[in-house]
């Protein structure tokens, strides 16, 4: 997958969040957004998902194959702004969970949104969340709400994962599971990860600073 954004902007009212964004993001690396809060980290993440209408420029989205006959090349098929949400899963601390459903029944409705790579059981023992498995999310502290999250967006078979702040609400041992889906699950994917706290983005080949597009 690639994600191409071209002298992109967005603003609310009178005020440029960013603007004059030149940047190209493609499957098998990962890249960080950092910047202080309030820069707008997140508001870029949301304009990459398709969740955010950009006021300038254009962002372009491509399914990138291997070309059968040339293997060592590839072939673009461009992808409708419509129909990008297909290839993109996302893990926000804004995102809200239905509180009234069990971890069960949130990841089978997640489902009929994104196919998954694991089965429901198996992807709640990765979290090691399977003894709340039919436990309502209300229940739920925020630290395994936030594990939850990551699980829709870590096992959605989609090429690419965004991240928004990921550690938020975990403790050492929710870090260190973060670590090991990033390691086990991600390396295949284009990753973007919006953070301004190095640890949740340490292992991002590129930097884009948000206050470079002011």
């Amino acid at each position: 997958m690639q994600i191409k954004l071209t002298n992109t902007g967005k603003r609310y009212n009178r005020e440029w969040i960013f603007r004059h964004v030149d940047y190209e993001f493609s499957s098998g690396k990962s890249y960080a957004i950092t910047g202080p809060n309030g820069s707008g980290k997140s508001t870029l993440l949301q304009v990459i998902a398709g969740a955010v209408q950009h006021n300038e420029g254009k962002i372009e989205y491509n399914d990138i194959r291997s070309n059968i006959q040339h293997p060592a090349s590839s072939i673009q098929y461009p992808v409708s702004n419509i129909d990008a949400y297909k290839y993109i899963s996302i893990a926000t601390p804004y995102l809200e969970l239905i509180e009234e459903m069990t971890a069960i029944e949130s990841l089978d409705f997640h489902a009929t949104f994104k196919t998954l790579t694991k089965s429901i059981p198996e992807m709640l023992a990765e979290i090691n969340l399977e003894n709340a498995a039919s436990k309502q999310i209300r229940y739920f502290s925020s630290g395994m709400k936030q594990r939850l999250k990551l699980a829709q967006a870590f096992f959605s078979n989609t090429p690419v994962l965004l991240l928004d702040e990921p550690t938020t609400n975990l403790d050492a041992d929710g870090i260190a599971l973060y670590h090991k889906l990033i390691n086990k699950y991600a390396k295949e994917k284009l990753v973007i990860v919006s953070s301004n706290d190095k640890q949740e983005y340490s292992f991002c080949e590129e930097v884009i600073l948000i206050s470079n597009y002011k």
